[in-house]
């Protein structure tokens, strides 16, 4: 789920800064990268190995698997898990189209349901109204650094007869009671696009799971589906965690947990910023909850006016995501037109993403404000 990544200039505040992450690793990363390019380990090797341990140490997972890109980390996942042609995987109307083409390139089909009106996650309720005979997974998506309640949706799963894969893109150390978004399902993708709270200097994911025969058949499958050379066990495909990237996300990784405590903080602010401001909904953490917030996202009237005075104030807000899945042309075909999912659809045309990354300044939140209290008196 890709989030637009800008960096800052002296004129305006970004709503993604890289610029800023990279110099604070950039010696570190330039000597991983000298010792890849000395060993010519260029693809697998030890940096791939450290990553991957490192990061499921991280969230407190058995296997961490990267992968090419989070929309491949999805694919792998379900298909790990046995889901197949024509099998059902409900997920949220809410969310980037990876979660849905996941499913599609499989031959499963993507069943779109509604979210909850409070914090825009799948909605238990309305995963168990959507289950029939050919339900064979559900996927929760951790949106915008929340994790969803996936405690709801693991006896819904379990009397269907479906494994729970959780789509954990935008929540890299992410917690629901103390459990690492992630770690709650038979497996997880995630992604690790430049802009996600642990992002790499280009496209790269990985499945998170504590259950061996998973890892070792995303292992294979990503691998042409091959665990021995030039023996093909299945029908894969080629995807590996690149051995550059994971020099970069093993640095970065480090200081995850700062960076996140720095989102937090900043979020902690926005929302002191905006409290009592009218025709402003700020975003609230659930009870159970820790989250990241890879993305502050607030609800407000009149959202493509607000959205282009940010803009032409300097404010490079953003929309995530302005259409759901089941009114995307990809899914027209799916039959669920505008009416089918109220509460996702009404978001999606108030929903506003403010700036938010570990580098932002206070008085770059200040200016942020302002300029949105002013948007909106305008109205």
């Amino acid at each position: 789920m890709s989030a637009e990544v800008t960096v800052r200039t002296d004129a305006a505040v970004p709503l993604v800064d890289l610029v800023a992450q990279q110099a604070d690793v950039h010696t570190e990363v330039m000597e991983g990268l000298a010792e890849v390019f000395r060993t010519a380990a260029f693809i697998g090797g030890p940096a791939v190995a450290e990553f991957e341990a490192a990061y499921a140490s991280f969230v407190g997972a058995r296997h961490c698997v990267g992968v090419a890109n989070g929309t491949d980390a999805l694919e792998l996942a379900l298909r790990a898990a046995g889901v197949g042609p024509g099998d059902e995987v409900i997920i949220p109307a809410n969310t980037f189209i990876a979660t849905a083409e996941a499913a599609s390139r499989i031959g499963a089909v993507p069943v779109p349901v509604d979210v909850d009106p409070e914090y825009l996650l799948i909605d238990p309720d309305a995963v168990a109204a959507a289950v029939t005979p050919r339900t064979r997974a559900i996927v929760p998506v951790h949106l915008f650094g929340q994790t969803a309640f996936v405690e709801r949706l693991i006896p819904i799963a379990s009397d269907c007869g479906a494994v729970i894969v959780e789509d954990a893109a935008q929540s890299q150390g992410a917690t629901r009671f103390g459990r690492s978004a992630g770690t709650l399902g038979l497996a997880a993708g995630t992604s690790f696009y430049p802009g996600k709270n642990l992002g790499a200097a280009g496209d790269a994911g990985a499945v998170i799971t504590d259950d061996d025969g998973v890892a070792e058949r995303v292992r294979m499958i990503g691998s042409h589906g091959s665990s021995v050379k030039y023996r093909h066990d299945a029908v894969g495909f080629n995807s590996r965690l690149d051995t550059i990237q994971a020099v970069v996300l093993r640095t970065k990784l480090a200081r995850l947990a700062e960076w996140n405590l720095r989102r937090r903080a900043a979020a902690e602010r926005y929302t002191a910023l905006l409290a009592g401001v009218p025709g402003v909904q700020v975003p609230r953490e659930a009870p159970g909850n820790v989250d990241v917030w890879h993305l502050y996202v607030v609800r407000v009237p009149d959202r493509d006016a607000i959205l282009a005075a940010l803009q032409a104030a300097g404010i490079q807000a953003g929309v995530h995501y302005p259409v759901p899945v089941h009114l995307s042309g990809a899914y027209t075909s799916s039959g669920k037109g505008v009416g089918s999912f109220p509460v996702a659809e009404e978001a999606a045309g108030r929903i506003l993403s403010l700036p938010l990354f570990p580098h932002l300044r206070a008085n770059e939140q200040d200016e942020v404000a302002k300029q949105l209290i002013s948007a909106l008196g305008r109205l």
